[in-house]
């Protein structure tokens, strides 16, 4: 998972302040999963606020030229990555498409949705990785249906070691503009957390799945 360092602090600064993330040690948000956790990601906020969102459309269509060249297309992961996506595809100026979880139970029955030729090169975009899981199934969807997947880009990664393992298993590239760690460092300097709240949040990162407020 490969980022630059002046990027990744921008990146954490901007979703701080329009509050696409939040910190919450003290009174910790419950995920889907069950989990308990500090921090709650929401990227799909960053649509709301143009400069920022041009901001990171920009930063991430740069990202991907330089690591990938250009694609044919630009594949969003439902539903959060296919606002940004748009955006990405539009800066580009590159056909959009989107992955659905699963194939729709009725119509055409689609799991990708748009025009995508065999054989052609995608980048997929995506707004936030944690285990990888859904990112990767979106991956999966493309190659069933012969298209060469360059690899991903994403706003922000939660950095957990399943994700860089799966990701490695799946011999896919993922490039994020910001990162954990970088969150923490803007937001222990800009004053958001405290000392202690940062040893609360980084032993948090380490073991997820079994950390719990008290």
């Amino acid at each position: 998972m490969i980022f630059n360092k002046n990027t990744a602090k921008k990146t954490a600064e901007v979703l701080l302040q329009v509050n696409a993330i939040k910190l919450s040690p003290q009174e910790p948000f419950t995920w889907a999963s069950g989990w308990k956790s500090p921090i709650y990601c929401d990227n799909r906020i960053i649509l709301s606020f143009p400069p920022i969102r041009n901001y990171i459309r920009e930063v991430m269509g740069k990202q991907i030229e330089k690591h990938y060249g250009k694609p044919d297309v630009i594949a969003g992961v439902a539903t959060g990555a296919i606002g940004i996506g748009v955006l990405v595809a539009e800066y580009l100026g590159l056909p959009f498409i989107y992955v659905r979880p699963d194939a729709k139970g009725h119509g055409r029955k689609n799991q990708i949705e748009g025009f995508v030729e065999s054989g052609q090169n995608v980048v997929v975009v995506e707004d936030l990785i944690s285990t990888g899981k859904s990112s990767l199934n979106a991956v999966k969807a493309l190659k069933e249906a012969n298209i060469n997947v360059k690899g991903m880009v994403a706003i922000f990664t939660y950095g957990f070691d399943v994700a860089v393992e799966n990701f490695k298993k799946e011999h896919i590239s993922l490039h994020t503009l910001s990162n954990y760690e970088s969150l923490l460092e803007q937001a222990l300097e800009t004053n958001y957390i405290s000392q202690k709240e940062l040893e609360t949040l980084s032993e948090w990162n380490s073991n997820p799945s079994e950390w719990n407020a008290n």
